[in-house]
């Protein structure tokens, strides 16, 4: 090994490849499930598998915010992973600089948007949800909007989906910080609909 090799080394962020690498891997195998495809309604496009993606790194960066003292690098490394991923899918779909740069802008100004619209849903109070029954739920409305976009899933599958995703969400509540700092994450398995 020669000294700059070491001196790279010893300076390198240890998220800079292992820790959000490890993540992002659990978070993709996650979001590429079939029952999401097959039970939730969720477009088995570019468009339907990007929102999904973003729905799992949201709630993987909302547990990391929650300790953000902590967690401030290897949030960032996730988030940065994510659209140079997205980068190179773009790629080798045949996109050129300009495209994907506009491209990739566009989409990150999705998911703060997104951000924004799954918190507000994640907080509405539980009693809020329940009274609601008549109409969508905050976070079903989130949902629809994004996730689904331009598609047309049931009522059935977006009500699944924001129970998947409040589980989910109470599922990372639950895993201590430590363990998503070395890069394990624990994900609910998506219950189908009839099985709510």
């Amino acid at each position: 090994m020669s000294i700059l090799t070491g001196i790279q080394r010893l300076f390198k962020s240890p998220f800079d490849h292992g820790v959000a690498h490890e993540l992002y891997v659990a978070i993709v195998q996650q979001a590429r499930l079939p029952a999401f495809y097959e039970d939730f309604d969720v477009q088995d496009t570019p468009e339907g598998r990007f929102d999904l993606l973003a729905v799992h790194t949201y709630l993987v960066l909302r547990r990391l915010r929650e300790e953000h003292e902590k967690t401030t690098e290897l949030a960032q490394a996730l988030f940065d992973l994510m659209f140079a991923d997205i980068d190179q899918n773009l790629r080798e779909m045949g996109y050129g600089d300009t495209g994907i740069a506009k491209r990739v802008k566009k989409m990150a100004e999705g998911f703060y948007g997104r951000i924004k619209a799954y918190d507000l849903g994640l907080d509405e109070p539980e009693s809020k949800i329940e009274a609601g029954k008549t109409s969508p739920s905050v976070l079903e409305s989130a949902l629809d909007r994004n996730l689904y976009r331009d598609s047309s899933p049931s009522a059935v599958a977006v009500i699944a989906m924001a129970r998947y995703v409040r589980a989910q969400d109470a599922t990372l509540a639950n895993q201590g910080i430590d363990a998503l700092m070395r890069g394990q994450v624990t994900f609910c398995i998506p219950a189908a609909q009839n099985e709510e």
